[in-house]
């Protein structure tokens, strides 16, 4: 016989605990299930644990910088992997034992260990244990990719997860992927010390953003020594003694790169295909996203699809936002949108990329008359103070609604700065709002006002 329960919550990522709470303080009666380590991807194989260890190369670029600043070191700077590995392993495990701390202190709310499998619309097995919801949120996150490479069968590789174990340096680090993820690990272990290799199918790096933005991040990690193949694939992997060897093809021509440890960033892949989905009757597209309307609820009621599962949001901000959409609608009586939201995001390499809104090119293909500004990091007082003026800002506006469209923000502080202009967006103001703003001198933000001032 199955355990009922008002709720039932599928995974721990930024998504479910927050959820369960506001649920179990609403006096539902709430099963909680996770296979794994408490906190889903963000805590364990993703923000939390690779922004720890992009602190500590950006400790490792700033002591071999020292001399630029008047700072004298005696002696080599030193690298100590072990120690790198120990320091993000406390920031992580902390991060998920207070997670689970947190889920077993809520009243009305009981953790179940283990793999949870739909056997019908409103009910889980998970192992032996039956558990039937009137509620069922799905939170599972996604994988990495791997894609069927011949060859790879035969070798060892890392992936965002299992990168998280290594505790040595690797000679030569090959990527494969030239996007987020990769670019990430590639400037961190560049800074390290390891030779690195990144290839990326697409003709320029992280292919989503503008040109002048992809050419500017490829600028920057050139200047540290990482080699970069771009519209170039790998078509085939062997052992060669204690190497790896790719073969990598661009334009028609092959050549093999021959590398100590291979780092597969191509994609993500939803958790959902060990769920059962079929047997409760969820859609998905035809890559494994669970399928939602606006207010992610799957095309079963009762079922709501949360995170990166559900293909609307490979963030744990827009995670986070899924559990406030559900929980609007659902506790509020708030109809909020997963429709309503603004994309915005980061990438973490040095510096930064702060991201909102549309690109120039979404911009200009939406028909829009637009206005533009720019402004390169060496204007910025903070960051020649700073030493760190490789990047530049821009940012696009509506002509006959002064509203903005987009931003970008590639430069130290860019990750921090991007706010002042979401939040604009999100306020729906026009751009004067932030002219006639007053920013703290000196910081980044405060150059925000004057690009504006320079439309053209």
């Amino acid at each position: 016989m199955a355990t009922h329960y008002d709720a039932a919550i599928i995974g721990t990522g930024q998504a479910g605990p927050s959820l369960a709470n506001r649920l179990s303080k609403a006096g539902a009666k709430v099963a909680v299930i996770e296979r794994a380590r408490f906190g889903g991807t963000c805590v364990n194989t993703g923000c939390m644990p690779t922004k720890a260890l992009v602190a500590s190369a950006y400790a490792a670029r700033l002591a071999a910088r020292a001399g630029d600043y008047g700072v004298a070191i005696d002696g080599p700077i030193g690298i100590d992997m072990k120690r790198i590995k120990a320091r993000k392993d406390v920031v992580s495990d902390t991060a998920s034992r207070n997670i689970e701390t947190w889920l077993r202190s809520m009243p009305n709310c009981t953790i179940i260990r283990g793999e949870a499998r739909f056997v019908a619309a409103g009910e889980l097995a998970v192992g032996a244990e039956r558990i039937a919801a009137d509620k069922i949120f799905i939170n599972v996150g996604a994988r990495a990719l791997v894609p069927p490479i011949p060859g790879i069968d035969g070798i060892d590789y890392l992936t965002n997860e299992s990168i998280m174990a290594v505790d040595f340096l690797p000679p030569h680090l090959l990527i494969l992927g030239g996007s987020y993820i990769g670019l990430e690990f590639a400037q961190m272990y560049r800074r390290f010390g390891s030779a690195v290799t990144v290839v990326e199918a697409a003709p320029r790096l992280v292919p989503r953003e503008d040109e002048d933005v992809s050419d500017a991040i490829r600028d920057i990690l050139e200047r540290e020594g990482i080699k970069i193949h771009l519209a170039s694939t790998c078509t085939g992997l062997a052992r060669r003694g204690g190497e790896i060897v790719a073969r990598i093809e661009t334009a028609g021509r092959a050549s093999d790169v021959a590398c100590s440890h291979l780092l597969l960033a191509i994609g993500r892949k939803p958790n959902t295909d060990d769920l059962g989905l079929a047997a409760a009757g969820v859609r998905c597209d035809p890559r494994g996203y669970i399928v939602t309307d606006e207010f992610l609820r799957t095309n079963v009621p009762g079922i709501w699809a949360l995170g990166d599962c559900n293909g609307r949001g490979a963030f744990t901000h827009t995670s986070y936002n899924d559990y406030e959409i559900v929980a609007a609608n659902l506790l509020d009586n708030e109809p909020r949108r997963v429709t309503d939201r603004i994309v915005t995001y980061g990438l973490f390499i040095d510096p930064p990329l702060g991201r909102v809104g549309m690109t120039d090119k979404e911009a200009r293909d939406s028909g829009r008359p637009i206005l533009r500004g720019r402004r390169p990091m060496t204007r910025v007082g903070r960051a020649v103070e700073k030493g760190e003026t490789l990047g530049f800002m821009k940012v696009t506006v509506d002509t006959e609604t002064k509203r903005i469209l987009g931003a970008a923000i590639l430069g130290t502080g860019g990750d921090e700065a991007i706010h002042c202009i979401t939040a604009a967006m999100y306020a729906n103001a026009p751009y004067t709002t932030l002219t006639h703003a007053v920013h703290i001198h000196p910081t980044v933000s405060e150059l925000i006002p004057t690009m504006l001032g320079e439309l053209g």
